[in-house]
């Protein structure tokens, strides 16, 4: 199956998930209850849009907490190749829709003094998927950001995708250029990479 049929199957799932609101509890709460979330001092999270695993609840919660939280928002390189910007957020009324209707800073304010965050200080990293295996394969949306992005990660920051379990697969194509996550996380139970 084409990396194309295997999204438009991710995305069906995806949409027709039932529960997402609880289910997007019980996953991100696994996330955070973890040992090695709780050693990280600077963690980055998506915040979620159309079907995806909710987000924002977590991030509100964990802005209280004595960690850094950063957002990732879409931009571009000075080359026009896509590429994620690293914004600390301090409150989800910072930001604006923007890029296809993700909230993220205003244009206008990227590259504010103190906000702008180095990939080399990121602990962990929570990334969104159209879809995962089991072993730590991940389905983007095709753009390219998180891609381009997790290619520049330190080997000691871990990544973690989350999704609900009908977003799985049993095996997806994995390219060179792709980045397998440390982990999985849905409602159901956690994969490691081998």
């Amino acid at each position: 199956m084409t990396k194309n049929a295997l999204r438009l199957e991710a995305y069906a799932q995806r949409n027709q998930q039932r529960d997402k609101d609880y289910l997007s509890q019980v996953i991100t709460q696994k996330v955070v209850e973890q040992a090695n979330y709780q050693c990280a001092k600077t963690v980055m999270w998506y915040v979620d849009c159309r079907s995806e695993v909710r987000t924002q609840t977590i991030i509100k919660q964990e802005l209280d907490q004595d960690r850094r939280i950063v957002i990732p928002f879409c931009t571009q390189d000075s080359g026009g190749k896509n590429q994620l910007g690293l914004w600390l957020l301090d409150d989800l009324s910072e930001l604006v829709r923007g890029c296809w209707g993700i909230l993220e800073p205003p244009e206008s304010r990227w590259h504010e003094s103190g906000k702008q965050v180095a990939i080399e200080e990121l602990d962990l990293i929570i990334v969104p998927g159209v879809g995962f295996d089991r072993q730590g394969g991940r389905l983007g949306n095709g753009q390219g950001y998180y891609d381009n992005f997790l290619q520049q990660v330190s080997a000691a920051t871990r990544i973690q995708g989350i999704c609900y379990e009908s977003q799985l697969f049993d095996d997806l194509p994995m390219e060179a250029t792709d980045v397998a996550m440390d982990f999985v996380f849905t409602q159901s139970a956690i994969y490691h990479r081998e």
